[in-house]
C-alpha cells in the first residue's frame, strides 16, 4: 500500500504529525456535544451551541476565533465559549456563544479573554453583537486569573457599555445567566428568554436562603416569565432555542448595523385592515385596543412589539411605513385606562433612547389621561420615572411625530412628544382632546366649593354642565389648530399617507441637540 493511501508522508516530520493529531483531537472535541451532554441538552429541549450559531448565520459565512483556547487542558474544548463573525441575511455580525456542555458554560481565564477580544473587535469594526448566553458564571477555581485584572471579566461590561448605542447588542438567553454574568443581558438592547430554561439572578435561591433567609424557587426569583412580566428586564419570551434565534434575527431586520447607518428598507405593503373613521371610538370613556390603530397604520404584519407582557398600558415596538422602519410609542386604554405608571415610563424612555441611537423615527399615538397619582406611585418615584420619559422625548433628535388619537391630558401630552418638545408635526384626529385635565376633573378642581354650596340637585347639575361646556369650548380642537398648537387635523383614514409624506420630508433634519459633555438623566 502506498504512503498516499495510508495518509502518511515518508518525508514528513513526526513532530508535525503529532501537532496535527492533537489539533484534530481538539477540533473534534468541540465539534459536537459528548453523548451524555447531548442527552442532557435533549432533555432540556436545548440545541448544541454550534447548531445555534448555524441557525443564526448564513450558511458558510461563519469564521471562528479561538477554537483551540485551553486546548492543553482536557475537558475544556474552546474553553466553553464560541466566538467569531458571520453574516445574518447578508449583514456582518459577531457572535459570543456559551457552550453549556463545558462545565455548564462557566467562565475561565481564556473564556473571558475570548469574550473581551470579541467585544474589542465589535468596537473596532463597529459590528453588531449577538450574545448567546447559557452560563453558570465564573469558575471559582480560576477567579484570580479571570476576575480582578485589567483584562478580567469587568472589561466585558466596560466594553458593552462602550458598544451601547454604537451597535445593536442582541441577547438570546437559553439558560442561566448567574451572578455578575447576569449583567451581560442587562447591557443588551434586546433580551429574549427561553421559557422554562432561561434565568437571570445575582444570587441563587440557595444563596438567598443562606444570606437573607428567603426560601424561593429559581423561577420565582429569576425565571424567564418573571423577568418578562414583573421586573421588565426581559423583552420577549420564546418557547425554545430556535424561536429565540428567529426572533433575534427578526429584530435585527428593523435596526441598522451601527449608529452610522440607517435601518434596512423593504418592499412596501398596505396594512391588512386600513384605518377608518370608525377605528377609534369617539367617546373617550370607551376603552379600545390601540393595536387596532397600529396595525391599520403600518405595513401588513410588520409590527414587532417589545415587552408585550410588561406595563401593557403602554405599547412599544417597531413597524414599517412603506417599507421604512419606525418606532411606535402608544397608550393603550384597554389596560389601566392608558394611564402612565413608573414601569410604563421606564419602558418608553429606554425605547426612545434606542430609536434615537439607531436612527429610527418615532411615532407617538397619544390616548393618555396623564400620569398615575396617589401615595403608592409617589413613593415609587413616579416623578423621577416620568422625568426620565420626558427627558428621552426632549433629547431625541430623530424625526418625531405626535398623533393625538383621542385624549392627551396634563403631563401625558408632554411625555407623548407634544408640541412643546419640537416634534416634526403634531397631528390630531377629530376625536382628539388636549387639556391640562379632563372636563369633569377640571370643573371639580376649580368649582368644588361652589358646587357644594348648591343645595338643589337639578341646579347643581345645570351649573356643572355649564362650566363643563365652557371648559370644552376653551380647549376646542379647532381652536388649538387655529392657534397653531396643532399642525393638522385629519381623519384616521388619511393618517398613514400623511405620515409617509412627512417622514420623507423630515429625513434630512438636523440631529444636533445641545452642546455639553453629557446629560444627567433622572434615575
Amino acid at each position: 500500500m502506498s504512503a498516499a493511501a495510508t495518509g502518511t508522508n515518508p518525508n514528513g516530520d513526526p513532530r508535525v504529525a503529532d501537532v496535527r493529531a492533537r489539533l484534530e483531537a481538539a477540533h473534534t472535541a468541540s465539534a459536537s456535544a459528548p453523548e451524555k451532554a447531548q442527552a442532557k441538552l435533549d432533555a432540556q429541549g436545548k440545541i448544541y451551541v454550534r447548531d445555534r450559531i448555524a441557525l443564526l448565520f448564513d450558511e458558510g459565512s461563519f469564521v471562528e476565533d479561538g477554537r483551540y483556547a485551553n486546548a492543553l487542558q482536557p475537558g475544556l474544548p474552546a474553553d466553553g465559549v464560541v466566538t467569531g463573525r458571520g453574516t445574518v441575511d447578508g449583514r456582518a455580525a459577531i457572535v459570543i456563544a456559551n457552550d453549556p456542555t463545558v462545565k455548564a458554560g462557566s467562565w475561565g481565564a481564556r473564556t473571558v479573554e475570548k469574550i473581551v477580544r470579541a467585544t474589542e473587535m465589535a468596537l473596532r469594526e463597529e459590528l453588531p453583537v449577538f450574545w448567546f448566553v447559557d452560563s453558570a458564571g465564573a469558575r471559582i477555581t480560576d477567579q484570580v486569573e479571570m476576575f480582578p485584572g485589567r483584562r478580567g471579566a469587568g472589561r466585558i461590561f466596560h466594553n458593552q457599555v462602550a458598544l451601547s448605542g454604537k451597535v445593536p447588542q442582541i441577547c438570546c438567553l437559553f439558560g442561566p445567566s448567574a451572578a455578575g454574568g447576569a449583567y451581560i443581558p442587562s447591557f443588551c438592547d434586546l433580551i429574549i428568554m427561553v421559557e422554562g430554561n432561561a434565568s437571570m439572578y445575582l444570587g441563587s435561591p440557595r444563596m438567598a436562603e443562606m444570606v437573607v433567609g428567603e426560601k424561593v424557587s429559581l423561577e420565582e426569583m429569576g425565571g424567564a416569565r418573571m423577568h418578562c412580566t414583573v421586573s421588565g428586564v426581559g423583552d420577549l419570551l420564546a418557547h425554545d432555542d430556535a424561536e429565540a434565534i428567529e426572533l433575534a434575527k427578526l429584530y435585527f431586520s428593523y435596526v441598522p448595523g451601527s449608529w452610522r447607518d440607517h435601518p434596512p428598507t423593504y418592499a412596501a405593503e398596505a396594512p391588512a385592515t386600513p384605518l377608518t373613521r370608525e377605528t377609534v371610538p369617539e367617546r373617550e370613556s370607551v376603552p379600545f385596543d390601540i393595536h387596532d390603530v397600529i396595525d391599520g397604520l403600518v405595513d401588513d404584519d410588520s409590527f414587532f412589539e417589545l415587552k408585550p407582557l410588561w406595563a401593557g398600558e403602554l405599547v412599544i415596538g417597531f413597524g414599517r411605513l412603506e417599507g421604512q422602519t419606525v418606532g411606535i410609542v402608544a397608550n393603550n386604554s384597554m389596560v389601566k385606562g392608558g394611564v402612565l405608571f413608573t414601569d410604563s415610563a421606564d419602558k418608553a424612555a429606554r425605547f426612545i433612547w434606542l430609536c434615537d441611537a439607531f436612527n429610527v423615527p418615532l411615532v407617538y399615538l397619544a390616548d393618555v389621561p396623564g400620569f398615575m397619582i396617589g401615595s403608592e406611585v409617589e413613593r415609587g418615584g413616579i416623578i423621577r420615572h416620568g422625568a426620565k420619559m420626558v427627558s428621552a422625548v426632549s433629547s431625541a433628535t430623530v424625526p418625531q411625530f405626535c398623533v393625538v388619537v383621542r385624549k392627551a391630558y396634563g403631563a401625558g401630552l408632554y411625555a407623548m412628544g407634544g408640541p412643546g418638545f419640537g416634534p416634526d408635526a403634531t397631528i390630531a384626529l377629530p376625536t382628539a382632546r388636549i387639556a391640562v385635565m379632563g372636563p369633569e376633573a377640571a370643573v371639580n378642581a376649580v368649582y368644588a366649593n361652589k358646587i357644594a354650596e348648591i343645595a338643589d340637585p337639578d341646579e347643581q347639575a345645570r351649573f356643572v354642565a355649564d362650566r363643563r361646556r365652557e371648559y370644552e369650548e376653551d380647549v376646542d380642537i379647532e381652536r388649538l389648530a387655529a392657534d397653531l398648537v396643532l399642525d393638522s387635523i385629519i381623519e384616521a383614514d388619511e393618517l398613514r399617507s400623511d405620515l409617509v409624506r412627512r417622514l420623507a420630508y423630515a429625513s434630512r433634519r438636523d440631529r444636533h441637540f445641545s452642546e455639553r459633555r453629557r446629560a444627567v438623566p433622572p434615575v
